[in-house]
Order: C-alpha cells, then structure tokens, then sequence
C-alpha cells in the first residue's frame, strides 16, 4: 500500500474510532460473561485486592489468592465465597520473588488450572525521598511494583495465547504516568508497569492475539491505609479515591474491555497536559495541583505488600 493509500485509510478509521468512542459516551459498552473464569489476584490479603476479589466473585468466578499475609487471605476467601465464588483458593507467595511466583504458579495450574484474568495488584511504598530511601527498600519497590508483573505474566502468558483468550490486569497508579516529589522510587516502578503492560499487549495484538485483552488502571492515591497521611491539595479535582468505588470501576473496565482507567476523571486531563505543555508550565501545573507537597505527612502503614 502506498503513503497515499494508507494515509488515507488511517484518517477515516481515526474519524470512524472517534465517531465509535462519542456514541459510547451515551450507549453503554456491552459486558462480557466472565462467570467460569479463573481469576488469579496478586495482593489480595487487603485493601483493592480483597474488593475485586469479592466483585470478581460475584459474577462465578474461580478465585485465586496471592498474598504473603495468611490470615488476610482467608479473610478474603470467606468474603468471595459470601459475594459467590464458584471456588476459592489462596496460596502464600512473595511477588517479589521469581522463582516463588514460578513455583506457586505451577501449583495453581495443576490443583486449579489455567488462569484467564491475571490481576497484577500487590505494591508497595516507601514513602522516602530518594536519597533518604535504603537500597533495599528501592529494589524492593522495583521488585514487587513491577518486576512481579514480568514474572507472573511469564507464568501465566502462554496458556492464554495458546487459548487465544484472557485477560491481563495491571494495577497500576497515575505515578505512573506523573512524576511525584517524595515518590522517586514508587513512579520508577509504576512507570516500568505501565510500559510494560503497554509493550505486552501491542506484542500480542502485533502477533494476531486479539483475544488477550489488557487493563491499565491508574488510580490516584487510594483510602485503603497504604497512603495515610498524604493529602491532597484541591479534594474535588483530586480526591482521595473510596476503595469500593475503585474496585467496582475496575472490574466494569474489564468487563467492557477498557484499556485505561484513569480515577479521577481529571487525570485523563492532567497527563494529557504534561505532554504538550512547555516545561516550565507543566512544572508550574504540578506545582499547583500539589505535587511538590502530597508526600509532606506521608505515614503509610507498617506493611510489605498489599
């Protein structure tokens, strides 16, 4: 095809995809009917991880429960058989850890099978200004925020594009599409996730694998304790986000197929700003929206992983 000829034809499908995006504006999306799917949630001892687990529950599901803390992950089974698991299973495993994550995955997939949605949930924060921040503590940022994700997509991956079907879910954060002061090591990690679940997913569109479908969510700060003490410097353009009301976004987006999902709304606005702003203003506009400041009262919670 010549650059006449495709240029054309790129410009009437961008016209047509936008026509397609304005009439979704007040035409739902259909839901898909995940009732049988195996889910495998990562991070779901606490927090958003036990919430999707419940709304992924309700709709018969298989769920599958990762977590390091035992006792919040039977907590967690209880509240999914409640909300109608079709079963529940939890297993102890530390994301950060490849061969574990290797191990425990060839122990779900022989005691309960493949997985076709793969949430990748668990993080962690430090909540110290780089040069403040232990190495140890950076890498396990990196570690747990997104190096599990190569790992468990690794485990899982190739069931579903032998099957052409699932669903990959990465949990990630608007650090990751931001720069924030006080959050070197947080963004880094959020930023890799972000890519990575980006490149994977034109990877398996690139090699016919439309049936995989990927979720990028990129909430701000979320009231679940792992954030205690920051604040935010303007609540109705920025406000701190109600677990429940993450959770229930979260799974309406992969029932729709939804790529991104950005909470608050105005997040789609404000990343969309730093990338066509000059410098200075976008400095000025982080500025302004609080970024400079968000981390000041940062307590957190005394845990590894969520």
């Amino acid at each position: 095809m010549n650059f006449f000829l495709e240029t054309i034809q790129v410009l009437l499908l961008s016209i047509w995809y936008n026509v397609e995006s304005f009439i979704h504006l007040f035409v739902p999306r259909k839901r898909k009917n995940i009732a049988g799917e195996v889910v495998l949630i990562t991070g779901a001892g606490s927090g958003i991880g036990r919430l999707m687990a419940q709304e992924f529950a309700s709709h018969g599901t298989v769920v599958v429960l990762w977590d390091i803390n035992q006792e919040g992950m039977k907590e967690t089974a209880k509240l999914a058989k409640q909300s109608g698991a079709t079963k529940v299973h939890y297993y102890l495993c530390d994301c950060s850890d490849r061969n574990e994550v290797y191990r425990v995955a060839d122990q779900v997939k022989r005691e309960v099978g493949d997985v076709s949605i793969l949430v990748n949930n668990a993080g962690i924060v430090t909540g110290k200004k780089f040069m403040d921040a232990p190495d140890s503590l950076i890498e396990k940022t990196v570690e747990v925020n997104s190096m599990a994700h190569f790992w468990t997509y690794k485990a899982f991956l190739p069931a579903m594009i032998a099957n052409n079907h699932g669903h990959l879910v990465s949990i990630a954060s608007s650090a990751g599409l931001i720069g924030v002061n006080g959050l070197a090591d947080y963004c880094a990690s959020k930023f890799a996730a972000v890519g990575f679940a980006e490149s994977i997913a034109l990877e398996l569109l690139a090699n016919g694998k439309d049936g995989i479908k990927t979720t990028i969510v990129c909430p701000y700060f979320i009231n679940t304790g792992m954030f205690d003490g920051c604040q935010t410097k303007w609540p109705s353009l920025l406000p701190i986000l109600k677990p429940d009301y993450v959770a229930k976004k979260i799974i309406h987006a992969v029932l729709t197929d939804q790529v991104y999902l950005m909470m608050p709304k105005s997040i789609y606005l404000i990343a969309s700003l730093k990338n066509i702003l000059p410098m200075k203003q976008g400095i000025l506009l982080g500025q302004y929206l609080g970024a400079f400041n968000v981390m000041d009262r940062f307590t957190g919670r005394n845990r590894k992983q969520e």
